[in-house]
């Protein structure tokens, strides 16, 4: 059975990722893209679903100790034996052409005998392959898909699976390749994993010099500006939001999403960590993935889009698999692409306004781009939605959805007059006037002194603590201060903060059962407080959310705290981004902020 959540480490060559077991199992990887189907998929399974593993023979199956490579993507774990001790390392070499899994076991101290099975198991651990050796390599084909596996170790076929026995002493290494092709392609690219495992931490480090950030917590940020670049495909700019599928919300539970996409929710945030931090050209590759994928009629605007920026993402199940921990279904796609939310027009308005802020160019068909919006906006905005938080129960009012179309409306306005850009100003700000006041009416609960999820509802909604974040009303209005407390009072549950409440009749998404603390959710929290004077208490938020990273520093979507475990897909660019944020805010390393007055 796949291990806990945090026992993985993520390794990564900007086109897809591995997850690797704390028991030395590659349990998740889909080749050759972050989207594409599984070769390896024990993460939603067990080992006939596909893995590989490499341990020593005899002792604890789990590694004694593992770590990055300061300032890079290189997993180093280690197992002490009684014969002695050995460091398995992992790494996807950054992509020229091939994509390429390395693993190279180095002995530490004796004599350790050691042990590796592959079982490959294409199409999501549907297919088993043909194997056959090519020279002195394996190779692994079944329709599209073709793996090869090069090591001076042989490894003997029995019951579909690749195994070997081998020793390593102090000072040995043994180097495994395992690359995928086409199966079309005859002959593998052949790599030498040494020169591959120098070239890619000098390529990591030499990214990481590039981090702006000093301040107090750079460890912690490094390590998730790494995991954002990881998620990154590189052919385009775009960034997914997890490079998993169905790692359930709830463990046993239906809510397992595909989230092997990008998210216009993730936009505005993560280019303002990327701008805060120092890495320009991510900047610059993200809006320009973004502004191809909306081109289009303002009205089939999506919320999300593949990395190439496709637009169908169909959803269906893989009934095979049994799910992570039973967790079923297992999802391939996602639904929600063809929700309605009024909020994305609000993020690409302002992730541009930022852009353009921030001094990256931009043609002049983005600013036609944004016309286009806010032109389609001025009929739509007074529409209910699905909201952010993609729930399928009946659409709403929500007032976040709302905010954001104010957000849109104010960065239109915003362009003409701080950069003197052409359109109706007087009819953008008179819109921007309408929906600002009509949520203040409506979205507003006088009496407990709160915005609420929607207009007319009692339930509360932790994305309210964007608004003054997106200028909406300073964080010094006694209506967003109101609004922090009652969300303190209500969905801070055992220490972190809810989306919203599941546990009522009137719970807005309509599914059934419940799930853990959103992580993003508790550090916006923690920059609400830091912003309204309370340090103190933003500070202990934020060191019990650094506390929630798994001992090589990543954070899976969600916290369920009563068994003390990560649950949701992982590791979950949505929660690196506004750590990365807040850290920068809590040592006052301000810089670019969205929602600001242009300077």
């Amino acid at each position: 059975m796949s291990g806990w959540i945090e026992d993985y480490a993520l390794i990564g060559d900007m086109q897809t990722a591995a997850l690797v077991g704390r028991d030395g199992s590659v349990d998740w990887l889909c080749l050759p893209h972050f989207d594409s189907p599984s070769c390896f998929a024990a993460l939603l399974g067990d080992e006939q679903n596909g893995n590989w593993w490499m341990r020593p023979a005899s002792g604890e199956p789990r590694a004694a100790r593992r770590r990055y490579r300061p300032e890079t993507l290189i997993l180093e774990s280690e197992w002490d034996t009684p014969e002695g001790s050995v460091r398995v390392i992992d790494f996807m070499p950054p992509r020229g052409g091939a994509p390429h899994l390395v693993r190279i076991v180095e002995g530490l101290a004796g004599t350790v005998r050691m042990q590796t099975a592959m079982r490959v198991r294409f199409d999501y651990g549907n297919v088993v392959p043909w194997i056959h050796r090519s020279g002195t390599e394996l190779v692994a084909i079944a329709g599209p898909d073709a793996v090869w596996m090069s090591s001076p170790v042989p490894m003997e076929g029995h019951n579909f699976v690749h195994d070997a026995t081998f020793t390593v002493s102090a000072g040995q290494r043994v180097p495994f390749v395992m690359t995928w092709h086409p199966s079309q392609v005859e002959e593998s690219d052949h790599l030498d994993a040494e020169k591959a495992l120098s070239r890619t931490e000098r390529f990591w480090r030499q990214w990481v010099d590039q981090c702006s950030y000093e301040g107090e917590y750079r460890d912690a940020v490094v390590r998730s500006l790494i995991t954002l670049k990881a998620l990154t495909y590189r052919p385009t700019g775009g960034i997914v939001a997890a490079p998993t599928t169905s790692l359930p919300e709830e463990v046993g539970g239906v809510r397992n999403w595909d989230y092997r996409y990008c998210w216009l929710r993730d936009a505005t945030i993560t280019l303002e960590a990327l701008i805060r931090s120092g890495y320009t050209d991510e900047a610059q590759a993200w809006r320009e993935w973004l502004v191809r994928a909306v081109a289009g009629e303002p009205q089939h605007m999506q919320i999300m889009y593949g990395v190439r920026g496709e637009r169908r993402l169909a959803e269906w199940e893989a009934d095979w698999l049994p799910g992570y921990e039973d967790s079923r279904p297992v999802r391939i796609g996602n639904a929600a692409v063809g929700q309605y939310q009024l909020d994305v027009y609000g993020e690409v308005m302002d992730v541009l306004h930022l852009a353009r802020r921030s001094g990256l160019q931009g043609g002049e068909h983005v600013w036609g781009l944004q016309r286009s919006l806010v032109n389609y906006l001025e009929w739509c905005w007074d529409e209910p939605d699905e909201g952010l938080w993609e729930v399928r129960g009946p659409r709403q009012h929500f007032v976040h959805s709302k905010v954001m179309a104010w957000v849109a409306a104010d960065r239109a306005v915003r362009m003409i007059e701080d950069f003197g850009k052409e359109g109706p100003l007087e009819r953008w700000r008179a819109l921007r006037d309408t929906i600002h006041a009509e949520v203040c009416e409506y979205g507003f609960d006088a009496r407990r002194n709160t915005f609420t999820q929607y207009y007319g509802g009692k339930e509360l909604d932790a994305a309210l603590l964007l608004m003054p974040e997106v200028g909406f009303l300073p964080y010094s209005d006694p209506r967003i201060v109101g609004t922090i407390e009652a969300i303190r009072d209500d969905l801070m549950i055992d220490g972190f903060v809810m989306r919203y409440r599941t546990d009522r009749d009137d719970a807005a998404d309509h599914l059934p059962g419940e799930e853990g603390a959103f992580l993003a959710c508790s550090f916006w929290m923690a920059n609400a407080l830091l912003s309204i004077g309370r340090e103190k208490e933003a500070r202990e938020l934020f060191d019990r959310l650094l506390a929630l990273r798994n001992d090589v520093g990543l954070l899976a979507e969600e916290y369920e705290a009563k068994k003390g475990r990560l649950v949701g897909n992982f590791p979950q660019a949505f929660s690196h981004v506004p750590l990365v944020t807040t850290a920068l805010n809590l040592s006052h390393q301000n810089g670019l902020r969205r929602g600001e007055p242009a300077v």
